[in-house]
């Protein structure tokens, strides 16, 4: 029997350039976090090996402390863990992977196959069948070597490989680099590990993408995860265990704020997040001054909680009620400016006209309020 870990995606040196400073570098540094909690899963569960089926880094010119420190992650697993470069640090003449031989950050017990051949873990009586890429995009199938490869009868053949299998993934994959149907009855495999969709995800009894360990994106993929495989004996089929490790949640929505009991449940929404999640939403409707007053505090204290939260308030109407204009005594210029600047909100020029009104709105409510604190005094 044989038991190892597959996995994929890693990313490492991803910029997550979409959130402010302070957020990405906690994101940027989950993605090490992940894989030192791989390398303990690993130990912890005994494995034989590691699989990681392509794109270890995000891009080739990471920096040498970088390579430095992933490398060091892998330290908590002292078993064979195979590498194979994906679209992302292709086994180019010169990458990230020739840098790090040079900077020898590799570490013995860890296989980076830069070269479609047969790596026999003989002390296992596996051999691995890796399709690692040298180009960013292929056009041609580089696991269709696996058919004529040959190994002892007695082994285990694993293939590993990166890109998307045709007929399932084309339209929603990260890379061109084709994988063809049914590929694990040609190659006789007895599993096949494929990385690119940063998802969970079986193709069939045999196939699986392991998907990235971190969450890395607003997609409902069942990311953040690693497979545990088992395989009894040459032939059988494998057991596979999902297993959680993802640090963060990441949540996208869209609201339509309608009716001031839709601010209400949004507000209670936002206070439910906590430190562990990424969220992402975009609001629209209308709300009138209060409303949307409320919501910016309570979108504030969300920004205190949460890891990162990016909201897209553009499509939001800002219109203020009665009551809302006359708690801000604003009368005669006053009062045409802020009906031209609801009227505005149907434009071209919305989103401008919103964050002006609110704007006038936020300076006319602290000139009433210092006026009262005056008269108290």
């Amino acid at each position: 029997m044989i038991k190892f870990l597959h996995t994929a995606d890693w990313q490492i040196g991803k910029q997550f350039g979409q959130f402010e400073g302070d957020d990405a570098v906690f994101l940027a540094g989950a993605r090490f976090t992940a894989v030192q909690h791989l390398a303990e899963i690993a130990a912890e569960r005994g494995v034989d090996f590691i699989l990681v089926a392509g794109d270890t880094f995000d891009a080739q010119g990471v920096s040498d402390k970088t390579i430095y420190k992933l490398f060091s992650c892998l330290s908590g697993f002292k078993g064979p863990w195979v590498i194979i470069p994906g679209n992302h640090d292709a086994g180019l003449s010169e990458s990230v992977w020739t840098r790090a031989e040079r900077l020898n950050a590799i570490p013995p017990n860890v296989h980076v196959c830069l070269q479609p051949e047969p790596l026999p873990l003989d002390s296992l009586d596996v051999t691995v069948l890796p399709a690692p890429l040298t180009q960013r995009n292929t056009y041609t199938d580089l696991t269709e070597w696996f058919v004529s490869a040959e190994t002892p009868p007695s082994m285990y053949r694993i293939g590993l490989a990166h890109g998307s299998v045709q007929g399932i993934l084309a339209d929603d994959i990260d890379s061109s680099n084709p994988i063809a149907m049914g590929r694990v009855q040609q190659g006789r495999l007895d599993y096949l590990a494929l990385g690119d969709w940063h998802g969970t995800k079986q193709i069939d009894s045999r196939t699986w993408y392991s998907g990235t360990p971190e969450t890395d994106r607003f997609k409902d993929n069942v990311s953040g995860q690693v497979l545990l495989v088992e395989i009894a004996q040459p032939g059988a089929l494998p057991s596979v265990t999902p297993l959680v490790t993802g640090q963060y949640c990441w949540l996208t929505d869209t609201i339509i704020l309608q009716v001031p009991s839709d601010i209400d449940q949004l507000i209670e929404c936002l206070g439910g997040f906590t430190e562990k999640h990424v969220v992402q939403l975009k609001l629209s409707g209308q709300t009138d001054l209060s409303g949307h007053r409320r919501l910016r505090e309570a979108i504030g204290q969300a920004q205190g909680k949460v890891r990162a939260i990016i909201v897209d308030m553009s499509a939001l109407r800002l219109d203020p009620s009665p009551e809302d204009i006359n708690a801000l005594n604003a009368d005669g210029y006053l009062r045409e400016v802020i009906d031209d600047l609801r009227n505005d909100q149907e434009g071209d020029n919305a989103e401008v006209a919103r964050d002006a009104l609110a704007l006038l709105a936020g300076i006319l409510s602290n000139r009433n309020a210092n006026s009262t604190s005056r008269g108290v005094k």
